[in-house]
């Protein structure tokens, strides 16, 4: 479990098939300032928004294990090395939270449409499938590559965010152009309540 507030960014420096794990899954490294140690292996890591599995420490660089459904659901279908993501720590007990929840299983990927920048703060329009139209709410919480965001308005084809620059500068939202795809985490409670 996550809340979707970024502090810490790392570098894809490997992607490569692996014998050890079922056919078509990867093992990613990422080279980052943030700190694990061993006790920390098998732990769930949020990496541009997908819960990964941390498998082995490195002296600056860490592995992950990217499973087929996440490949497929991602967009670590496109990834390549040199990449900057967003990387979160899961949530401890007491810890303060003040972005909304986030659980690392992303749903699906959305289009960069549209980059409109008024006073410094983004305005980014994504395009996404139809299908997921009814999870998105009008001022309700999204994560995007990770990041705790609110959908500032429902627009044809899909939604709008705004970016401040205190998050453009935090996170990698702010290498966006159009036509890039960003991992999109709905609600959580929004799709309880749906599927209820």
């Amino acid at each position: 479990m996550f809340n979707g507030i970024i502090y810490n960014q790392g570098t894809i420096k490997g992607i490569r098939k692996s014998s050890r794990y079922v056919s078509g899954s990867l093992v990613m490294e990422v080279k980052s300032q943030i700190k694990f140690k061993k006790s920390d292996i098998g732990e769930s890591v949020s990496c541009d928004g997908v819960c990964l599995t941390l498998i082995r420490i490195k002296k600056k660089s860490f592995l992950f294990y990217l499973s087929k459904e996440t490949i497929k659901r991602s967009n670590f279908k496109y990834a390549k090395i040199g990449k900057q993501i967003n990387i979160e720590k899961s949530l401890i007990h007491g810890q303060k939270i003040s972005g909304n929840y986030v659980q690392g299983h992303v749903d699906t990927t959305a289009l960069v449409n549209n980059i409109r920048i008024v006073e410094k703060t983004w305005l980014v329009s994504l395009k996404i499938n139809k299908k997921f139209n009814k999870y998105i709410i009008e001022k309700g919480s999204i994560s995007i590559n990770g990041v705790s965001l609110t959908i500032s308005k429902i627009i044809a084809g899909g939604f709008q965010i705004n970016i401040i620059p205190h998050t453009l500068k935090l996170t990698n939202l702010i290498k966006l152009k159009k036509g890039d795809k960003v991992n999109v985490e709905f609600d959580m409670f929004g799709k309880y309540l749906l599927k209820l």
